[in-house]
């Protein structure tokens, strides 16, 4: 692996952070549910975020025993207004619990975020334990791939493009090239990523003047296509299509109801 490093940044000022904080306990009030874990997503958990980019608060919470139990399940999702700065939105612990058992990579994404705002420490550690446990390599690998191929077709086909849409193509592309060699989930930060699975240096060095480049410039920042990251996507879409990973063995749900129970039935204690 060569020596280059490629540019990351993901701090959060603190009184951005006050302002989660103060959402999330209103959240919890007005809906009356208890918020497990509460992280970043998107561009600032990545690591490439522009100055004007807002904060994708997603989070996973458990409701009141007594409201597992009623003939019409609620909805299971709580969305807040979005506004320039704040993107907050989160699942019940039993939709979050579902789709880890069908290997869902935002949920996964979510759990290994760098930057967390809230979590029950036991709690939140069980839930990353039991989503790591149900990864499936091919699941994630189509979904990485199929990202980068709609990101690619939509956005980035013209003789300008948006900046940001490049990264938007290259972190699942990446994610799906490292999926091809190992059996773990992919890094949440793209720098990570890209270091370990990127040996060559013009690509390296082409990807930090697009980071440099968006970090201070906003997010609907366009400019001109870019041949070498351009020839790498092609060439690398073309390879991703030939070497999917084989489907592996399933995990029974019975950890995932079990852990579902224990959760709610706490809450009578």
């Amino acid at each position: 692996m060569n020596n280059q490093k490629l540019l990351t940044a993901h701090p959060i000022a603190p009184e951005v952070r006050q302002r989660i904080a103060q959402e999330l306990d209103r959240i919890e009030q007005e809906h009356q549910v208890q918020i497990l874990y509460a992280c970043e997503s998107g561009s600032r958990a990545w690591g490439f975020a522009s100055p004007d980019s807002d904060y994708d608060v997603r989070f996973v919470y458990l409701r009141r025993p007594e409201r597992y139990l009623t003939v019409r399940p609620e909805r299971d999702v709580i969305e807040c207004p979005i506004d320039a700065v704040l993107d907050i939105s989160g699942w019940d612990l039993r939709k979050a619990l579902d789709l880890g058992g069908e290997s869902n990579p935002t949920l996964l994404e979510w759990l290994r975020s760098p930057v967390v705002y809230r979590q029950h420490a036991a709690r939140a550690a069980q839930l990353r334990e039991l989503t790591e446990r149900f990864f499936a390599r091919d699941r994630a690998y189509h979904h990485y791939l199929s990202m980068a191929r709609k990101n690619d077709r939509e956005h980035l086909k013209g003789e300008t493009v948006r900046l940001k849409k490049y990264l938007y193509v290259l972190r699942p592309l990446l994610a799906a090239r490292w999926l091809r060699f190992r059996e773990d989930a992919p890094p949440m930060v793209f720098a990570d990523l890209a270091e370990a699975v990127l040996p060559e240096p013009e690509l390296i060095e082409a990807i930090n003047e697009l980071l440099a480049l968006k970090m201070r410039a906003g997010e609907a920042e366009r400019g001109p296509a870019r041949p070498v990251l351009r020839a790498f996507i092609d060439a690398e879409l073309a390879l991703a299509m030939q070497q999917a990973p084989t489907q592996g063995e399933r995990q029974p749900l019975a950890a995932l109801d079990e852990f579902l129970a224990d959760c709610v039935l706490s809450q009578l204690h």
